[in-house]
């Protein structure tokens, strides 16, 4: 019946901005946009489709959007979403490269290695090496 997660939404207030962070930083590409004249917010949404190995985010913007800031500590709901690297040193030097910060680790086990960004919302992404 379920198949699998089609794609996870990102509400932004700096489309350009987060955009350029998925596409010209983490290697996203643009399958689709589109804009929505007649939304329930009584304003135009605009959507862009990007995707990585089958993972699709949908950003979402429109005038007056606000960004709840991202939380800081352990909360209910929603915390992030993982990315997996070929190589986590590799991944962390290609990053400080793009002036991305590693906001924790990476932390070294003996099966991952896991460290964690932000995007230009402030919302964490996780980076997961596995080693199999």
């Amino acid at each position: 019946m379920f198949k699998r997660i089609d794609h996870v939404e990102i509400v932004t207030d700096q489309p350009d901005r987060t955009i350029e962070f998925y596409t010209g930083v983490l290697g996203f590409r643009i399958t689709m946009r589109d804009r929505i004249e007649q939304s329930g917010l009584g304003v135009p949404i605009d959507l862009t489709y990007l995707d990585l190995g089958g993972t699709v985010v949908e950003l979402i913007s429109y005038d007056g959007a606000s960004v709840e800031p991202a939380p800081q500590k352990e909360h209910l709901g929603y915390r992030m979403m993982a990315l997996e690297v070929e190589d986590m040193q590799k991944a962390v030097q290609y990053l400080k490269t793009k002036g991305i910060d590693v906001v924790w680790g990476p932390r070294v086990r003996e099966t991952y290695a896991r460290a964690e960004i932000r995007d230009p919302n402030g919302y964490h992404i996780e980076l997961r090496q596995w080693f199999r």
